[in-house]
């Protein structure tokens, strides 16, 4: 069984950051890969940033250089890094964890949480 809960999330102004966290319960990262996914309003969900579980990364264009991903093992928790936000990073933040191959059409893998809300104003 595994339960994931997103927090962080808030209100910003454009070029600020924020740092987000998944609480994942059960020992999922010794095994899988973690990303973190949004959905903006009137969007569909998109993948924004991978992570194995041997530390490597990956990042969609609309977000490299400006978003940063980690991970802590041992406390089964994910990161989410963002700086110089801006108006079109509004979105609901997911992570899950993710399948091979690691690219930004991985597939989940387990029961959506419920995400935490980021709003960035311009």
């Amino acid at each position: 069984q595994v339960q994931l809960v997103e927090s962080g999330g808030g209100l910003v102004q454009a070029g600020g950051s924020l740092r987000l966290s998944c609480a994942a319960a059960g020992v999922i990262f010794s095994i899988n890969g973690m990303g973190w996914y949004r959905q903006g309003p009137g969007k569909q969900r998109e993948l924004v940033a991978i992570i194995t579980r041997g530390g490597s990364t990956n990042y969609a264009d609309s977000v490299k250089g400006r978003f940063t991903i980690s991970r802590d093992n041992a406390k089964n928790t994910l990161y989410l890094q963002m700086n110089s936000l801006k108006p079109e990073d509004t979105a609901v933040y997911y992570c899950n964890a993710v399948a091979p191959p690691y690219t930004m059409t991985a597939a989940a893998l387990y029961t959506w949480g419920q995400g935490t809300l980021v709003t960035v104003s311009s």
